[in-house]
């Protein structure tokens, strides 16, 4: 019978061009912050920003203290171009609630 595999956890990164997903030994005590940093992500994507960094877990956010359980996928989120609603305004705006354009 074989030993039980040592329980991992994953930190995963994507841009629109790429992605990656590091696994990783889980130890226990292991946070969210202690995994990301374990993982050299921030070597290969030098834009992920040092703090407020913006996490979950299976897409459910957590703070970066979290202790992590194996299997877990710890997601770092970039933050948005626009604020949905926001552009939602701005469109309603441009097209005067038709969905389209107005000649100017």
């Amino acid at each position: 019978m074989a030993a039980d595999p040592e329980p991992t956890v994953e930190v995963a990164y994507a841009r629109p061009d790429r992605q990656r997903v590091i696994a990783l030994p889980l130890r226990p005590g292991l946070t969210a912050t202690d995994a990301i940093e374990a993982s050299g992500i921030r070597k290969e994507f030098p834009e992920i920003p040092a703090q407020p960094l913006e996490i979950g877990i299976f897409g459910q956010r957590v703070e970066l203290s979290r202790v992590l359980q194996p299997g877990d996928r710890v997601e770092i989120y970039r933050p948005l171009p626009d604020d949905p609603k926001e552009r939602r305004r701005r469109r309603a705006a441009e097209t005067g609630g038709t969905g389209k354009r107005r000649n100017r």
